[in-house]
C-alpha cells in the first residue's frame, strides 16, 4: 500500500508543485501539521494513513494553489486536508490500476505538533528544506 501512495506522492510533487522529492525513512523531528484518512482495502483490511507536513511545505502548496505569501493556520490546515484528498485519491487510482482498489474516507485534521503516532510503514519526502511525511497503520490489527 505504501509504494501506491508514494507514487502518488511523488507525482503530487513533480505534477503540483513542480518540484522532484527526495525519499528518505527518518521521521521528522519539526513540529508538523498533522491529519490522517481513513481507508478499507477489497480484503476488508482498515488502515490510518497519516500525513504531516512542515509548515514551511504547507506555506509552498498555499502559495500554489492561493497566491498567499504568508497563509494563517486555519488556511494552512485546510491546504492539509486538500493536500490529503490529493493524494490518497491519487493513490486509489494508481491501485485500482493494480486491481488492487480501495474506499477512502473523509481527512481530519489531528493537530499541530511533532507526529507521535504508532504506524507500520512510514515514508518521509523532502523538498529542499521541508519535508512532509507519510504514515500507514493498520488497524484492528
Amino acid at each position: 500500500m505504501l509504494n501506491t501512495i508514494e507514487e502518488a506522492t511523488k507525482n503530487f510533487c513533480t505534477h503540483q508543485i513542480g518540484e522532484r522529492c527526495e525519499t528518505t525513512d527518518r521521521p521528522i523531528k519539526e513540529t508538523t501539521y498533522i491529519a490522517y484518512i481513513d481507508i478499507s482495502s477489497g480484503d476488508g483490511k482498515k488502515y490510518r494513513i497519516y500525513l504531516a507536513l512542515e509548515k514551511g511545505f504547507l506555506q509552498k502548496i498555499s502559495k500554489l494553489f492561493l497566491e498567499e505569501d504568508e497563509s494563517d493556520d486555519e488556511t494552512l490546515q485546510d491546504m492539509l486536508l486538500e493536500t490529503v484528498n490529493l493524494i490518497v485519491g491519487s493513490a486509489k487510482v494508481i491501485a485500482e490500476n493494480l486491481d488492487k482498489p480501495y474506499n477512502i474516507g473523509t481527512p481530519f485534521f489531528q493537530k499541530i505538533g511533532k507526529f507521535d503516532y504508532d504506524y507500520n510503514e512510514m515514508k518521509t519526502f523532502c523538498i529542499d528544506d521541508n519535508s512532509l511525511i507519510i504514515a500507514i497503520k493498520e488497524l484492528d490489527a
